[in-house]
């Protein structure tokens, strides 16, 4: 069976997460206005769409503020640079249990449970032409008591409201049960063709980054599917340059890996720049806007 080699693909700059890397790297965007700057700097290093999450500005933790969100939209919509803005819908999902002992009540500290109307807030108000719907539930990253939680009946809501609102979902993929779910939500008509997904490798206690299990996950995707993927740490950029060899897209950006080598820390033009000489060097055609917004029939509301 040959390779489902691409001959084109666009790249994701997922721009800044909503982890505590703001004290590892000072490259790491906080306030909107170093967002916007760093969406506009990706897009000029090749990106085509960027992921957006916003902190708050006084403490570099992640926020969900519908306001902070406004200020980063604005500024990259005035700026007039044309790049394709995916929010994410992430934020809200945050259970932190209260021990082994004594799970509940859950701790307050990092405890953060929205219902799906509030999750999609900044969504009705700003219509981006993509935003994120997390497929997932499940134990996030290395030990302590927290859950990102996104239970079947939380995704079929949001998966509604995004579709109502015309905007693209792009379906994060963290492990291989997700991909029932997603293929239930496609089934029931809450996710329209093409179906976006987003393929997160390597996270504990997620899919592991090896080969296999992404192969599985790719063979188990809706027909049609246009995917992205992506892996943490060292492994973002080999990840970028397998992606169009296993029929993908790529994402790269300060969400995931900090480094552009070993010691040196990066920008996301720096990672962008990085992923699009890796697709060059193979012959791989980078996106532009435009042709993404073609390729996933998107609807550009502002």
């Amino acid at each position: 069976m040959p390779l489902p080699v691409r001959s084109s693909a666009f790249i994701t700059c997922a721009l800044t997460g909503a982890g505590d890397s703001t004290g590892v790297s000072d490259k790491v965007p906080v306030t909107p206005e170093q967002i916007a700057n760093s969406a506009l700097e990706a897009a000029a290093a090749g990106a085509a769409v960027v992921h957006v999450h916003v902190r708050d500005p006084e403490t570099g933790k992640g926020a969900r503020r519908p306001e902070l969100f406004r200020e980063v939209v604005e500024r990259i919509r005035d700026s007039k640079v044309d790049v394709v803005i995916n929010l994410t819908t992430g934020m809200g999902g945050d259970l932190v249990l209260g021990g082994a002992e004594k799970p509940l009540p859950p701790d307050d500290i990092g405890t953060d449970m929205a219902g799906a109307t509030e999750r999609l807030q900044h969504v009705v108000e700003l219509r981006p032409e993509i935003c994120t719907l997390d497929g997932s539930t499940m134990n996030f990253a290395a030990g302590g008591d927290y859950i990102m939680v996104n239970t079947p009946q939380m995704v079929r809501a949001m998966a509604k409201g995004i579709k109502e609102l015309g905007v693209r979902p792009e379906v994060e993929v963290f492990d291989t049960g997700d991909i029932v779910l997603l293929n239930e939500l496609v089934k029931e008509g809450l996710i329209d063709d093409p179906v976006m997904v987003q393929l997160c490798m390597g996270i504990p206690y997620g899919a592991p980054n090896d080969i296999l299990t992404l192969q599985s996950m790719i063979n188990n995707l809706p027909d049609g599917a246009v995917y992205s993927m992506f892996s943490i740490g060292r492994f973002q950029l080999p990840y970028a340059a397998l992606a169009p060899l296993v029929g993908a897209n790529v994402r790269v950006g300060l969400e995931d890996n900090l480094y552009l080598s070993k010691g040196q820390l990066a920008t996301n033009g720096e990672l962008v720049a990085r992923a699009k000489q890796l697709l060059e060097a193979m012959n791989i055609r980078v996106m532009t806007p435009p042709e993404v917004r073609d390729h996933l029939r998107l609807v550009k509301h502002a």
